[in-house]
Parts: C-alpha cells; structure tokens; sequence
C-alpha cells in the first residue's frame, strides 16, 4: 500500500465534487456558459452521466488491480460507490423536487408508464441497501453476507444502463448510452470469464 494513499484519496474526493462544483457555479454566477435554456434537464442528465461513470468506475476496480498487481486500488472503492450514490440522490432529488414539485400522484404514473423511470427507481432503490451498509461496522456485522448482499452493485449497473439506454430510446440516440452499456458488459463478462477460471482450476 503506498505511503501516498491518504493524498490520493483526497485527490480523488475533489475530483469527484468538480462536476458538481460545475453546476453550482454555472447556475449561480454564470460560468460555463450558464446552465443553458433547460437548466432542469442539464442537471437531471449531468448527475445522471455522473452516476454511471462512477458506477463504472467502482465496477473497474477488481479487474484493474488483478491486471496491474496494485492492491491498494480496493480501497478507493467505497468513496467511488459513495459518490455514485450521492450523484445519484442529486440525480433523484432533482427529478422529484424540480421536475415534479413533489407532486407523490404524478410520480407514481411516472413509474407506472414510463419504463426509463421505472428502471431509474429499481436502480435508485438497489443502491440504498449498498450505501447504508458502507461503513466497516456493517462490514463486521454482516460478516459473509456482505459480499453477498454487494453483488447487488451488477444489477444496479445494468438497470441504470437500461434507464439511460430508455429514456434515450424516444429521441433515437444510443451513442453515449452505448459506451456505458460496453463498459458494463465488459465488466459483467470480465467477472464471468474469471469465476469459471477459478472452477476449472479448482
């Protein structure tokens, strides 16, 4: 474990707050250009990217420290899954307060006709469980379940993969969703690929 581990964590911490840190200043003083003619939906589709990409990035972890040997990689984890989830209340919190004015009625009929939404809700609510359980003394109090109760993470990936690949499906435009959908896939593979190395071995 390198040394310079505490720095990297904190690097890492203020990196993951720069895309928020975009926002507000494009929304309070003007900068970037401004939050454009829809700022609502900018700030829904910009926590929702955000959300995925460290998504993404918690899932590359295992796959990249078996390549490069660096061990210490699994401690960034947690604050990678954290910052998903924190972009992803951003995300939420923005299309419950902003879009629908706490209207619970019209919500409700949001999730029942419109997929995308159903599959951000079920995406939004696998990741509560995740979060929760994130400190080391959930860690010890669940003992072997917590790894099993994590793998969640996959089903969570792959349901705001399709929230995203749906939502984009009425505009006709899958060319940013479907980088996220390979990366995805090729991560769920990955995993696949080297748990049925592991059986022929044993």
């Amino acid at each position: 474990m390198p040394r310079a581990l505490p720095a990297i964590k904190a690097a890492l911490f203020v990196l993951a707050l720069l895309p928020l840190a975009r926002l507000v200043l494009a929304g309070t003083m003007g900068w970037f250009g401004g939050l454009g003619a829809n700022p609502i939906e900018l700030v829904t589709r910009s926590t929702g990217t955000w959300t995925l990409v460290f998504l993404c990035a918690g899932l590359a972890v295992t796959p990249l420290r078996r390549a490069t040997g660096l061990n210490w990689l699994v401690r960034l984890r947690r604050m990678i899954g954290l910052f998903a989830f924190f972009y992803a209340v951003l995300h939420l919190t923005t299309y419950v307060w902003f879009d629908q004015w706490f209207d619970v009625q019209a919500i409700v009929q949001d999730v029942i006709k419109r997929p995308f939404v159903t599959m951000g809700f079920a995406a939004f609510l696998l990741m509560v469980p995740l979060a929760a359980t994130s400190t080391d003394a959930m860690v010890r109090r669940l003992g072997r379940r917590w790894g099993s109760l994590h793998k969640l993470v996959y089903l969570v990936a792959v349901t705001g993969v399709l929230h995203y690949w749906w939502h984009k499906s009425g505009k006709n435009d899958y060319s940013e969703v479907g980088w996220y959908a390979a990366a995805v896939v090729l991560m769920l593979g990955w995993r696949v690929f080297d748990r049925l190395k592991a059986r022929a071995r044993g």
